[in-house]
């Protein structure tokens, strides 16, 4: 089996890190440089995903405050609109002083 390193699809950049410029849909050399390459790529995702993650926990506090006062602007206004629905959960609401009950009967 050849090694990734002997092969003429790697590359060391100058800064050390190792680059592949291998393609498994033409360019394989043996079959165990495509179990490499889903490797390769597997930590890639990984790697992605924990940066994702990292910069979602820092958000998370931010985003507590924000959905804290969304409900708390939308409640306002719920409070506020109130006055709007009471009347229609007592549509008999206000009465004239002499006017006889709705639910008195004759």
């Amino acid at each position: 089996m050849i090694q990734c390193k002997d092969c003429e699809f790697f590359h060391t950049t100058p800064d050390g890190r190792k680059s592949f410029s291998c393609d498994p849909f033409s360019n394989i050399k043996e079959t165990e440089c495509i179990a490499k390459w889903q490797l390769i790529r597997l930590d890639m995702l990984l790697a992605s995903y924990n940066s994702m993650l990292l910069s979602q926990q820092k958000l998370a506090p931010l985003q507590d405050k924000i959905f804290k006062y969304m409900k708390r602007e939308i409640d306002d206004l719920d409070e506020s609109d109130r006055w709007k629905t009471d009347d229609d959960e007592n549509p008999n609401f206000p009465l004239p002083p002499d006017a006889p009950h709705p639910d008195d009967k004759p």
